[in-house]
């Protein structure tokens, strides 16, 4: 069986390509596709060897900073692919992946992060936060993403089994192509936070510095709490706008390597979230450290912390993105801390370890597989 594995672009190693690593472990044979792929040097040990087939965007004018630039070519770009040879083809896709052409004889089977964002629910609020909601560009802007809307609808149709990352996710795919979903949690490097007990007096939030995962929020309502110490770790356009909203008592580190950003993971009091995300990873690694997790109860951490209702809880919800309710959220922590053990997180996150994801997903497609051929036996016995 051949394998074909596509991703959208390979920048970063970030969540999405966590995942495809262990796509990768599970078929080690697959070769890989992907639009671009500007991985420095030292950040391509998660590819096993592999080098990517990339697009024809991969060669165009300062593609290798400006790639986000060419989505309009990049349904185009995703359908020049040819995975004709294929059997499998497993798309990893939180952008245009998932539009790659196949025939009736392979079988598509894609792992979804989330349908694109910025094209369906958050259109709005992207382009807010871009600029882009009035004038000329404004227009331009949404009328490319009432056509990338139309093809990635019709692109579903090509799909043969959606894989979603969280059940959260799985409303997201059902919502826009009107497709049911498995749900397998994405991994988590769990074996690389250990447990640590013994907690010190500060509470941390760490994610990349951009509008949505709302930073400045979180560093006024601590501001407003003086006696509580918050640590912020992490850079982006967001930066200025967080240390202006920071008060004595919150302090910015900016970007800290991981080693860093572990050894807070493991001695904060607890980390708090205050974002919207398709899944989460930063909260599982907290609380694979032991850290409980103060967070906005919507999205992908609803599945992946335990509330006060649970019989281990591992973290408190608050229900609004406000100051106010981080503020509640964190005095609703202090009086029930007691309750939140750093075991019972630890033992929430190792749920999420690589192995169970491979161990899954592997299920999934050998069970997708057999049904595909037992379909392909009985179409062709009718066509005799």
């Amino acid at each position: 069986m051949r394998v074909a594995v596509v991703h959208d672009w390979l920048t970063v190693y970030g969540g999405a390509e966590r995942v495809l690593e262990q796509i990768l472990a599970c078929y080690a044979d697959a070769d890989l596709f992907a639009l671009v792929d500007f991985l420095p040097a030292d950040s391509r040990g998660f590819l096993q060897g592999k080098t990517a087939i990339t697009s024809v965007i991969q060669g165009l004018p300062f593609a290798s900073s400006k790639y986000r630039s060419y989505l309009p070519l990049m349904p185009l770009a995703i359908e020049q692919f040819d995975l004709s040879a294929y059997d499998l083809v497993i798309s990893s896709s939180h952008a245009v992946a998932k539009g790659v052409l196949t025939g009736p004889d392979q079988l598509h089977i894609a792992y979804v992060h989330t349908p694109m964002r910025y094209a369906w629910d958050l259109q709005h609020q992207y382009l807010r936060e871009s600029d882009l909601d009035t004038g000329l560009k404004g227009w331009l802007a949404k009328w490319l993403l009432h056509k990338i809307r139309l093809w990635d609808a019709r692109t579903a149709n090509g799909v043969d089994c959606f894989i979603a990352n969280s059940e959260f996710i799985k409303r997201r795919i059902w919502k826009v192509y009107r497709r049911d979903a498995e749900v397998i949690h994405p991994p988590v490097a769990v074996d690389q936070f250990s447990l640590r007990e013994d907690k010190e007096d500060f509470f941390l939030a760490a994610s990349r510095l951009v509008p949505y995962k709302r930073m400045a929020l979180i560093a006024a309502a601590f501001s407003a709490m003086p006696q509580r110490q918050l640590v912020i770790i992490g850079d982006g356009p967001e930066l200025a706008r967080v240390r202006a909203a920071a008060g004595p008592n919150v302090s910015v580190l900016g970007y800290q390597p991981d080693a860093i950003l572990r050894d807070h993971l493991q001695r904060a009091r607890a980390f708090v979230f205050a974002a919207e995300e398709d899944f989460g990873i930063l909260p599982l690694e907290a609380q694979a450290c032991g850290t409980p997790v103060i967070a906005l109860g919507k999205g992908g951490v609803a599945e992946t912390v335990r509330g006060l209702d649970a019989e281990r809880p591992t973290g408190v919800f608050f229900a609004e993105p406000s100051a106010q309710a981080i503020e509640a959220a964190v005095l609703c922590f202090e009086q029930n801390h007691a309750r939140i053990t750093a075991l019972a997180c630890h033992e929430n996150a190792l749920r999420f370890a690589p192995a169970r994801f491979r161990d899954e997903l592997r299920a999934r497609v050998a069970d997708e597989m057999d049904g595909f051929r037992h379909a392909s036996r009985i179409a062709m016995s009718r066509q005799r």
